[in-house]
């Protein structure tokens, strides 16, 4: 049966986001989650069904993609077809291809689960290594230990501190509040929270935000960002700690962030919170 490579309307994005909450499991790698999606809306939905790349068979979703930029692309498959080798097949002919609409000619790069066929075709056909990732696991099944920061759900309307923040987190003033309401309004949010964290003074020190898959699925941290003038002082491991707890709430079955490993102590931070590391990922590159 023919594989059918298309980019969604924004009127298919919820039969994207629930794909891929259903794909979520404990027994796989880190791939493509929902909140990979719902951080990039707070650029709208149309540029979200932009960025998006499905491939059907049957009518039935059995790869995603998402393109984290012109020339990145972020790609997980059905667990039923993890190892399949013409669908592999099928999506490697379609990203080398570039009328075809995926990636562009020149170099570019493609972040896979391990394990999967696509992987090692793309190995087998000369994409060499690319960034290394580090992917960390925290696991929920027991208690997250309180260390005592104060931390708080963000709503509609306490946007302003939290985006500052980010800003400052991230040296990113690009990030407004119309980006979070955005975001926010966006179909993953449903299952996701803002955490803004205080010291004991009441100033807004840290934020993250985590995103839910469902009960009994992982639930992943996107972004965690500590403010500029209060680092140091051990808020990154106690966001970290909160954002474990609070996904914890939303019934999660464990916390998973990924981080370069280049940013070594991003690492350190996430083990200070109680993540452990995960086999190491390599993206696959494409020269020019």
């Amino acid at each position: 049966m023919a594989i059918e490579l298309s980019t969604p309307r924004e009127d298919e994005l919820g039969d994207v986001v629930r794909v891929l909450r259903d794909w979520q499991n404990d027994a796989s790698p880190m791939q493509l989650h929902p909140g990979d999606l719902g951080w990039y809306w707070r650029f709208g939905a149309e540029a979200v069904a932009a960025a998006v790349r499905t491939w059907r068979r049957r009518g039935h979703i059995v790869a995603i993609g998402f393109l984290d930029g012109p020339r990145t692309l972020r790609l997980t498959v059905a667990p039923l077809v993890w190892r399949e080798k013409e669908l592999a097949g099928r999506v490697l002919s379609d990203l080398s291809e570039p009328r075809r609409g995926v990636l562009p000619a020149g170099g570019v790069s493609v972040e896979s689960p391990n394990g999967t066929r696509l992987q090692e075709l793309l190995s087998e056909s000369g994409w060499g290594p690319g960034e290394s990732w580090t992917p960390l696991r925290h696991d929920l099944s027991t208690a997250v230990q309180d260390t005592g920061v104060r931390t708080e759900v963000v709503g509609w309307g306490q946007e302003p501190e939290f985006t500052a923040v980010h800003r400052s987190a991230w040296d990113r003033p690009a990030f407004t509040d119309a980006l979070w309401r955005e975001m926010a309004a966006g179909l993953p949010f449903a299952d996701a929270r803002c955490l803004l964290a205080r010291d004991e003074h009441g100033v807004a020190v840290a934020g993250v935000t985590v995103w839910s898959a469902g009960p009994g699925r992982p639930g992943l941290v996107e972004p965690l960002g500590v403010h500029a003038e209060h680092r140091g002082r051990g808020y990154g491991r106690m966001v970290g700690v909160a954002a474990a707890a609070e996904l914890k709430k939303l019934g999660s079955s464990c916390a998973l962030v990924c981080t370069p490993s280049a940013r070594a102590s991003a690492v350190a931070t996430y083990e200070s919170a109680g993540f452990q590391r995960l086999p190491v990922r390599l993206d696959r590159s494409r020269t020019g």
